[in-house]
């Protein structure tokens, strides 16, 4: 009799197990995920109608560059260059396509090269 028992209490014992674990599973929760491939062209964009401003009281001193982009970009995708591994200056969107960027007290003599870096997404 007491082998029976035995035999009970451990019949009983794995059920138990395979019932709580079974509640443990049936709990967990997966979100839909997605993965692919795709292909898409990256173009450039065409810098035009590029501005300088000079600072009034010291005209050896940019305040900021403006140009037009001729396509949209997303605001904080969009800087400048002005001296080569220099600054990197942040643009903000004037009207339509055309940024601007502040670059007060950059000293004008040390300026050899535009460079504009965007994005649109």
């Amino acid at each position: 009799m007491f082998k029976f028992l035995k035999v009970v209490f451990a019949v009983a014992a794995v059920v138990a197990i395979a019932v709580a674990s079974y509640a443990f599973a049936a709990a967990n929760v997966v979100p839909d995920t997605k993965a692919g491939e795709g292909l898409g062209d990256v173009t450039g964009y065409t810098v035009t109608d590029v501005a300088y401003t000079l600072n009034a009281a010291d005209p050896s001193k940019l305040d900021s560059v403006a140009f037009d982009l001729g396509a949209a970009a997303l605001a904080g995708q969009v800087k400048v260059q002005l001296v080569a591994s220099g600054t990197w200056y942040g643009c903000t969107l004037d009207t339509g396509t055309v940024w601007e960027c502040t670059t007060t007290g950059l000293d004008v003599s040390t300026i050899n090269q535009l460079r504009v870096v965007a994005a649109s997404n």
